[in-house]
């Protein structure tokens, strides 16, 4: 049986993307990419991957990125910051973009952005 692919939610132009794609391509990890930008993940499947990270949900926003910054500046910090869930997962869902990246599924498993202690051990 062929082990099962590892589902990475990744953008070309993203710097910390490609070091998570090296780091586990280098351990050999089959590997599933999928463009977070052109086709992010569902409201639903995000409510299900925000639980089995174990993130809270605003911790998922890419807060250095122009579609965050734009968020910000339309809302108010401080009306980003009260955001529920529900909010923040419809806000995720319609823009790649406002995604942390690069999203990791390994099973049921799920990482979020790239810290080598955290693949380190999901994938030894």
């Amino acid at each position: 049986m062929a082990p099962t692919k590892t589902v990475v939610y990744s953008y070309s132009g993203c710097g910390t993307c490609k070091k998570a794609l090296k780091w586990l391509e280098g351990k050999g990890v089959p590997l599933d990419v999928r463009p977070i930008v052109d086709a992010p993940p569902s409201a639903k499947e995000l409510a299900e991957l925000i639980a089995k990270s174990g993130v809270p949900a605003s911790k998922w926003f890419n807060t250095s990125g122009l579609s965050y910054r734009a968020l910000v500046q339309e809302k108010g910090k401080d009306a980003v910051a009260a955001l529920t869930e529900a909010q923040i997962v419809k806000l995720l869902a319609a823009d790649g973009k406002l995604i942390k990246r690069p999203v990791v599924i390994a099973g049921a498993k799920v990482l979020v952005g790239f810290k080598e202690p955290a693949y380190d051990a999901v994938f030894g």
